[in-house]
């Protein structure tokens, strides 16, 4: 199947603060994927690199 996501290796880091460290992964077209975790996690800061916010 087609992926519709395809990530390697993103990092952001504010200051000494890494919020995102080394994440990979691949969605497939016509799949539903979350993102859980506590907050202060990275979720809304991967996403947005993602989308390019």
């Amino acid at each position: 199947m087609t992926l519709a996501l395809q990530t390697r290796h993103l990092t952001k880091r504010f200051g000494a603060l890494t919020a995102v460290d080394d994440l990979s992964l691949d969605v497939r077209a016509g799949e539903i994927f979350g993102f859980l975790g506590p907050n202060g996690a990275g979720k809304t800061t991967a996403i947005q690199m993602m989308c390019g916010l």
